[in-house]
């Protein structure tokens, strides 16, 4: 999709986590200008002086099993609030929160299809392959152009997965380096997070946080 009409369509101060950040609604159409969507940015309030680092950003997939109820399936709940713990902590920063990238991309009623699957013995690669699906959908040109907007074009990415390294350098975003995200491990999702390692080429969704790894 091309990205190039990404548009601001609403801002407000909200208090999050004891300080007030800035949140604003960005929101794209589709080339028959009949859909829209929409992508949540949180924002730390502008820093007094020049930053020594790269703004730490979170580009974060919409996930209502994770976020949402808590679900142990997965380690998106967890990750997104150590993000924005980490976003906050390091006083500039975003997160991006991408709205329809439910489910890497196939939305929620093909992810629960998929958890049934799961259910019987797949894991999350299988379980998308066997709906005729892919096992990556997401498109984070979206991300890319409201990073733009929001004057982040040099950023440190929060990210286990280098896909998202690839996307945002491929779409004109500064990736100083990337800042590993562990979320919390459970028995559910123990084997949820080994594919992610071994089979997607996640870096560091079972290691230690606080790591960081320069790019280019």
């Amino acid at each position: 999709m091309d990205h190039s009409s990404t548009i601001r369509l609403a801002c407000a101060p909200v208090p999050v986590n004891g300080i007030l950040m800035h949140l604003t609604v960005f929101g794209t159409r589709a080339p028959d200008g009949t859909e829209v969507e929409e992508v949540v940015a949180l924002r730390t309030p502008k820093a007094p002086g020049p930053a020594e680092d790269a703004p730490l950003v979170r580009i974060h997939s919409a996930c209502f099993t994770g976020d949402v109820l808590g679900s142990a399936k997965c380690d998106c709940g967890s990750q997104l609030g150590a993000a924005i713990d980490a976003i906050i902590r390091s006083g500039d920063g975003a997160l991006l929160y991408l709205l329809r990238q439910e489910g890497r991309g196939i939305g929620l009623t093909n992810k629960i299809r998929a958890y049934a699957l799961q259910a019987a013995g797949h894991d999350t690669i299988s379980a998308n392959v066997a709906l005729g699906l892919p096992v990556e959908a997401r498109d984070f040109g979206i991300a890319a152009a409201c990073l733009a907007q929001l004057g982040l074009q040099r950023i440190r990415l929060l990210t286990n997965n280098p896909f998202k390294v690839t996307a945002m350098v491929e779409h004109g975003i500064d990736v100083r380096s990337r800042v590993p995200l562990c979320g919390s491990l459970t028995s559910h999702n123990r084997h949820y997070l080994e594919t992610k390692d071994r089979a997607m080429g996640h870096l560091g969704a079972l290691g230690p946080a606080g790591t960081t790894e320069a790019v280019g």
